[in-house]
């Protein structure tokens, strides 16, 4: 399976076969709870990196999923829709949010690694 790189804002990206699949951290899912609600983009949608386009709602709080990078959306995980607990069981597997085409592959080679990403959670606690 593809190396996951990390955002500052707790999203992942798996880049396999030249399109990222992005979604939340295990941490971000902890931190917000139980989730019962998700927002997704719609496919064709164009966004840039950092750009709010997606809403996870839990029973603490409604948080905004960035992108990680720029792109088009290609898909997103309908099956969040009928069972959002996804992103809790599975947040980095059946629990991913959406799948965006990378303008620029190097983007997210720019992104955090796993050892990156947890120094930066636990310098954050």
């Amino acid at each position: 399976m593809a190396e996951l790189k990390y955002t500052k804002d707790h999203e992942w990206v798996r880049l396999e076969g030249g399109v990222a699949t992005i979604g939340i951290t295990d941490h971000a899912q902890t931190a917000l709870g139980d989730v019962v609600f998700v927002d997704l983009p719609e496919a064709g949608r164009d966004v840039t990196a950092g750009e709010a386009c997606a809403v996870v709602e839990s029973v603490k709080a409604a948080s905004d999923v960035y992108a990680p990078i720029a792109g088009s959306i290609v898909e997103s995980n309908q099956a969040l829709s009928d069972d959002p607990a996804l992103v809790n069981s599975a947040p980095t597997a059946e629990g991913w949010f959406f799948k965006i085409k990378p303008a620029d592959e190097a983007e997210i080679a720019a992104l955090m690694d796993e050892a990156a990403y947890q120094a930066f959670v636990d310098s954050q606690a």
